[in-house]
C-alpha cells in the first residue's frame, strides 16, 4: 500500500428539551419492553458548539448463527456517549432491523432539516459492497443473493442523500463495517468499494477498500479501529484530519500492518470534534517557522532509522506536519503494508504506485507558451540510477532533476531540497488528499531560503494526449519562497507513470505572469 494521508452555523437551544423528552421516552419503552434493540435519542449535555452537530450512531452485533459480532454495540454505545459529550444530538440505534435504521436516517434527517448543519453517520457492524455502493447489514438481513442485498440492506448513500437533502452543509462518515463477511459471497468485491468524498464530506473506513478489519475480542469491549477513535476523539484540539490520521498510525501499528484505516475529504476547512469555539485559522508565518524547527530537529534525530517504532511516534506527534509525508515514506520503506490490492472501477489498481521508474526509462517532452499556445522546444529525459531508491533524470536542454521511487524531489533546475518535498499528498492517489510541507532549498549560487508547498489531488480528468486519451489524477501544488516569490504547478498523473504527463506552471514576477506547459509526447520504458 501507499503512504497511508473542517467547520462552522449557530447553536442548538431551540428544542433541546422537546429532544430529552424524546429520548427519556424512548429510553424508557425500551427498558419496559425489555427490548435487545435500543433506539436512543440523546440530547446535548455539554456546552453546544457553535455549530450544530447530529449523528447517527448504530452499531449491529445480534447476526443470526456465526455472522454474530463481540463489539459493535459496545462501539455504538461508547460512540454516542463521546460524541453527546462532544455537542452531538444523537440518534443511537443498536442491533438494528432495515426497518429500524431506515426510521433512524429518517429521524436524524428531521433534526438537521434547515439548519446548515454537520450530520455524522457512524456505523459498527457486517458491511459489504455491490456494484461499487456500500450497504449496512441489518440483523434481520437473510442474504443468499444480490437481489436480497438491494431489498434486505440499507445502502450508505441512503444515508448521505438524508443529509445533504436537510441542507447540511458538512458530511462525516465512519464505517467500521468491513469484518470478515459471512455474507460475501453476495457481494461483488471483498471489504467496502471505494468512493471519492461528495463535496463537503469527510469518509473514514476502518481498513483500506478491498480488505478486512479486525472485530477484536470480547474482553477488548471494542473493536479495533473504533477503540483508537473513541480514545482520539477525547483528547484536545482534535481536529478531524490529525484524529484519522493518528487513528490510522495506531491500527497499523498494532495490526503490523494487516490493518490501514481509510480516509477520502472534499473538505475545504477545518473541524475541530471539542471545540466550542469556531475553528481559527491556521498557524501564521511566526508560529510555522517555529513549528518546522522543530520538527525539522526531531525530523533529524530519527530519518536514517531502521526501527519503525521512532517513526510511528514522529507521526503521531505530527500527523499533519510538515515533514509527514516524508516520515510516512520511510515508515513505508521499513514496515511494508499487507494489504491486497483492490481493482478500481476501470480496472486499476486504487493505490497505484507514485512513480515506477527504472534505468533508461525515456520520456519526450514538448515544452509550450502557456499563454500563447506557441511551441517552445522539445527535449529528451533519461533516468539513471543513483543509488537504491534514487533516480536522476537529465538530457540536453533540461535541468538535472534528482527524485526517489516514492516521487519526491531532491534536485531540480532551482537547486536543492533539505528535507526533499513530494508533490503527491498523502503519497497515494486518493481524491481530496491534501498537504502542507516546507522544505530548506539552496540554490546553485549558495543562497538558502525555505520553501512551503502547499498541494491537493482535486479530482479525476480525462486527458487527450499524443499517446491517446489517458485517465489523470489532476494535482494542484502552490509554492510560496522565503523572498516572497510565489508560483502554482499543476499537474496530471497517470498512476504508474514516473513523471507527469502534463505539467503547467504559472510564475508572477512583478506584474508580469509568466506560463510554461510542459507535455510528455512519447515514452519508453526498459
Amino acid at each position: 500500500m501507499g503512504f497511508t494521508q473542517a467547520i462552522k452555523a449557530t447553536r442548538m437551544a431551540t428544542g433541546l428539551q422537546a429532544l430529552a423528552g424524546v429520548g427519556r421516552r424512548w429510553q424508557a419503552a425500551v427498558r419496559a419492553a425489555a427490548l435487545s434493540v435500543a433506539l436512543t435519542v440523546f440530547p446535548v449535555l455539554a456546552q453546544a458548539p457553535l455549530d450544530v452537530r447530529v449523528a447517527l450512531v448504530i452499531g449491529n452485533s445480534a447476526y443470526a448463527g456465526p455472522a454474530a459480532l463481540a463489539n459493535p454495540v459496545n462501539d455504538a454505545r461508547d460512540m454516542a456517549r463521546t460524541l453527546q459529550r462532544l455537542g452531538f444530538t444523537v440518534v443511537e440505534l443498536r442491533d438494528g432491523t432495515r426497518a429500524q435504521m431506515t426510521e433512524a436516517i429518517a429521524r436524524v434527517r428531521e433534526r438537521l432539516q434547515g439548519r446548515q448543519a454537520v450530520g455524522l453517520l457512524f456505523y459498527a457492524g457486517h458491511g459489504l459492497q455491490l456494484d461499487w455502493r456500500n450497504f449496512m447489514v441489518p440483523v434481520d438481513a437473510r442474504l443468499a443473493s444480490s437481489a436480497d442485498v438491494l431489498n434486505q440492506a440499507v445502502d450508505v448513500g441512503a444515508v448521505l442523500d438524508a443529509f445533504r437533502a436537510a441542507g447540511t452543509r458538512m458530511n462525516i462518515l465512519v464505517l467500521d463495517a468491513c469484518r470478515d463477511n459471512p455474507f460475501g459471497a453476495v457481494a461483488s468485491g471483498k471489504g467496502l468499494a471505494p468512493l471519492d468524498a461528495p463535496a463537503g464530506t469527510f469518509l473514514a473506513f476502518a481498513t483500506a477498500p478491498g480488505n478486512l478489519a479486525e472485530d477484536g475480542d470480547a474482553a477488548s469491549g471494542n473493536g479495533v479501529y473504533t477503540g483508537f477513535l473513541l480514545a482520539e476523539l477525547n483528547k484536545p484540539a482534535a481536529r478531524i484530519e490529525d484524529v484519522f490520521k493518528r487513528v490510522r498510525l495506531q491500527v497499523r501499528q498494532k495490526s503490523q500492518g494487516r490493518q490501514i484505516p481509510w480516509e477520502s475529504t472534499s473538505l475545504e476547512d477545518d473541524f475541530v470534534f471539542n471545540s466550542t469555539e469556531r475553528v481559527q485559522p491556521r498557524a501564521e508565518v511566526a508560529d510555522r517557522d517555529r513549528a518546522f524547527a522543530q520538527q525539522k530537529a526531531d525530523w533529524d534525530k530519527i530519518k536514517d532509522s531502521t526501527d519503525p517504532t521512532p517513526l510511528f511516534e514522529f507521526l503521531k506527534a505530527y500527523p499533519n506536519g510538515l515533514i509527514s509525508d516524508l516520515a510516512q515514506v520511510r515508515l513505508d520503506s521499513l514496515q511494508k503494508s499487507r494489504l491486497v490490492a483492490q481493482p478500481g472501477r476501470a480496472g486499476t489498481p486504487l493505490e497505484a504506485p507514485i512513480a515506477t521508474l527504472r534505468v533508461g526509462d525515456r520520456f519526450e517532452f514538448e515544452f509550450r507558451d502557456g499563454l500563447t499556445g506557441l511551441v517552445q522546444h522539445r527535449a529528451t529525459a533519461v533516468f539513471r540510477q543513483l543509488g537504491p531508491d534514487l533516480f536522476e533524470g537529465t538530457g540536453p536542454g533540461l535541468p538535472v532533476t534528482v527524485v526517489n521511487q516514492a516521487g519526491f524531489v531532491f534536485r531540480d533546475l532551482n537547486g536543492s531540497y533539505d528535507p526533499p518535498w513530494n508533490v503527491i499528498p498523502g503519497g497515494e492517489f486518493v481524491v481530496g488528499n491534501r498537504s502542507s510541507a516546507r522544505s530548506i532549498r539552496t540554490q546553485p549560487n549558495g543562497v538558502r531560503q525555505w520553501v512551503d508547498v502547499e498541494s491537493r489531488i482535486v479530482g479525476r480528468e480525462k486527458l487527450s494526449t499524443p499517446m491517446g486519451t489517458l485517465d489523470t489524477y489532476r494535482v494542484e501544488v502552490g509554492f510560496l519562497v522565503q523572498n516572497g516569490a510565489r508560483a502554482r504547478t499543476t499537474f496530471w498523473f497517470e498512476p504508474g507513470w514516473g513523471v507527469a504527463v502534463r505539467m503547467r506552471r504559472e510564475v508572477r514576477d512583478r506584474d508580469r505572469l509568466q506560463v510554461q506547459v510542459r507535455d510528455v509526447v512519447a515514452r519508453s520504458t526498459q
